[in-house]
C-alpha cells in the first residue's frame, strides 16, 4: 500500500494486517446498507478551542508539551458508533479536528474505561458526559507509548443525533461541554494537560468532517506499524478521496 494511505508494508505486522483485512471487508459489507459512512453514521457537529494547562506533566509528544500561548481552535463530531437510538447505550465517539498553525491535525476518541485494562475496551455508554473517551490505541513518542483521553467536567453536548438538535438548539446554542484531556503510559496514571470546550456549531454539513489521526497526527505523535496495518485498511476503503478538509473557523 501507499503511504497515503498510512498503511505499512505487507511485510511488517502481519497478525495486524489479518485483522485489518478482516475489518476492512467488514466495513466494505456495512457500507451497502450504512452508506457513506458504515459506523458512526449521524453525529453533530461542534466547535470550540483546547486551553493548556500551564506546568502539565510531558508525555513525549510535542503537541502536548510545547503548550501554545493562545487558544487553540477545534471543530468536532460527536457520535454513537453503532446508531442505536438514545436512551439505549451505545460506544460514543468524539472526533476532533484541531488547527496547528494551519495545518488540520486529527483526534480519535472512543467511550473506554479508565483503567487497565478498561482503557483498552470499548465500552458502552447511555450519555456522552458520564463517558470516558479514550485513544484506545496508542501513540508511539520518543519517550514510548502514549494514550489520551477526555473526561467531562462541566456541561454536555447538545444531542448525539441530529434528529435531537431542534428540541435542543434554543437551550444549548450558548452552553459549553468542558472536558479535560490527560495522556498516560498504556499502565500508568493519567496526566492532564488542557481543557477542551465545546458548543454547538451553526453549519451541521459534516462532509468535510472525516477524520483519520494516521494520516493528520497530532505533532510529534506517530503510530505504530501494527495499529497502521489494524486500522487503516477499513479507512482507506470507506473513506472517499478529493473532499475538501473542513478545518475549524477563525475567529
Amino acid at each position: 500500500m501507499t503511504t497515503t494511505t498510512g498503511i505499512p508494508s505487507v511485510r511488517r505486522s502481519p497478525l495486524a494486517r489479518a485483522i485489518g483485512s478482516a475489518l476492512s471487508a467488514a466495513f466494505g459489507l456495512l457500507q451497502r446498507v450504512r452508506h457513506p459512512r458504515p459506523i458512526h453514521s449521524r453525529g453533530v457537529v461542534l466547535s470550540g478551542e483546547m486551553r493548556w494547562i500551564p506546568d502539565a506533566a510531558p508525555s513525549g509528544i510535542a503537541f502536548i508539551d510545547d503548550a501554545p500561548g493562545s487558544p487553540v481552535r477545534v471543530v468536532a463530531r460527536v457520535s454513537r458508533s453503532l446508531g442505536l437510538p438514545a436512551p439505549l447505550p451505545d460506544i460514543i465517539g468524539l472526533a476532533l479536528r484541531i488547527d496547528v498553525d494551519g495545518t488540520a491535525c486529527d483526534l480519535e476518541l472512543a467511550s473506554t474505561g479508565w483503567n487497565v485494562p478498561g482503557r483498552f475496551l470499548l465500552l458502552p455508554h447511555r450519555r456522552p458526559e458520564r463517558a470516558r473517551l479514550g485513544t484506545l490505541l496508542p501513540y508511539r513518542s520518543p519517550r514510548g507509548a502514549v494514550l489520551l483521553i477526555a473526561r467531562t467536567g462541566a456541561g454536555r453536548p447538545a444531542a448525539t443525533e441530529p434528529r435531537l438538535l431542534d428540541a435542543a438548539r434554543g437551550a444549548s446554542r450558548s452552553s459549553s461541554w468542558i472536558l479535560t484531556l490527560g495522556h498516560a503510559t498504556p499502565t500508568g496514571p493519567w496526566h492532564p494537560f488542557a481543557h477542551l470546550h465545546l458548543r454547538l456549531d451553526p453549519d451541521q454539513d459534516g462532509r468535510g468532517l472525516r477524520f483519520d489521526a494516521v494520516r493528520r497526527p497530532i505533532p510529534g505523535a506517530r503510530s505504530y506499524a501494527w495499529v497502521r496495518a489494524a486500522r487503516q485498511p477499513s479507512y482507506a476503503r470507506v473513506q472517499p478521496g478529493g473532499v475538501a478538509v473542513r478545518m475549524p473557523r477563525r475567529r
